[in-house]
């Protein structure tokens, strides 16, 4: 068996496990462990460096059958890290903190999120697909004091949010809303956007944004090309006459990158 072959033989089997363990959830952290096993070792296979010519190859071939298994990776992957973010917010609360290497990779990128557009106490930032454990409206809002307001269409999702909020950031500016983009206030008051890599229609929606934003607006975009676009929306070519990309933050030891787009 070949290296194309073997590889995808491996996405197969990841994505049974995905589909298996996502369907396992049931409100407690019974399958936790075996859940974080799984994305910290699909997080490293993603990020290493002797899987990419084989997965140039496959994607070269562009068979229909390789880019269904991809989509469908991609879909369950993203669907099982907002699982996990629950696990890890239901063992906060719960008393039993900890993180997982998939949480110290993401973590690790909040600080160089927006280049050389630096966010400030009076700054007001805005993510899309906060999860259950907002990680990012944490660590933006303690390091610089700045507003941040998360919103996610996951209804427990927010609740779970929150009570991590109310346990992590006492005394922060931080909200977090169950609401889309058009039907928030704060949109226009935005100064910085950032759009988590695992939210499906984000290009969709940063059309959408276009005339709800002010000017000055700075977005973050996080993306996952190649052989990260298994774990991640891949980046798309955006409106000319409405947004141009000014900086990318390309980490290659991390489970996605960053573009950074401005208003024409």
């Amino acid at each position: 068996m070949n290296a194309t072959e073997n590889l995808q033989l491996y996405l197969a089997e990841y994505l049974e496990k995905f589909t298996e363990l996502a369907g396992n959830y049931d409100r407690t952290v019974h399958y936790s462990p075996e859940l974080e096993r799984l994305i910290n070792d699909y997080s490293n296979f993603i990020t290493n460096e002797r899987n990419k010519e084989a997965w140039e190859q496959l994607e070269q071939q562009g068979s229909g059958e390789f880019n269904q298994l991809v989509e469908a990776l991609r879909k369950k992957s993203a669907l099982c890290v907002a699982i996990m973010e629950k696990y890890r917010a239901l063992k906060l609360l719960g008393g039993h903190a900890g993180i997982t290497d998939y949480f110290k990779n993401i973590e690790s990128c909040i600080e160089q999120e927006f280049g050389s557009f630096q966010v400030t106490s009076e700054s007001k930032v805005l993510l899309v697909g906060s999860g259950s454990f907002p990680m990012t409206p944490l660590f933006i809002a303690k390091r610089t004091g700045a507003e941040v307001v998360g919103i996610d269409i996951d209804e427990e999702a927010i609740e779970l949010g929150t009570r991590v909020v109310g346990k992590l950031g006492q005394g922060l500016k931080i909200r977090l809303e169950n609401a889309f983009v058009e039907n928030l206030d704060f949109t226009q008051e935005a100064t910085h956007i950032i759009f988590s890599s695992t939210v499906e229609h984000k290009y969709d929606l940063l059309d959408q944004l276009h005339p709800l934003t002010n000017e000055h607006v700075v977005v973050a975009m996080r993306y996952g090309d190649r052989l990260k676009s298994l774990f991640n929306y891949p980046r798309r070519e955006v409106d000319g006459r409405k947004w141009k990309a000014v900086e990318t933050i390309l980490r290659p030891d991390h489970v996605f990158d960053i573009a950074l787009y401005a208003k024409v």
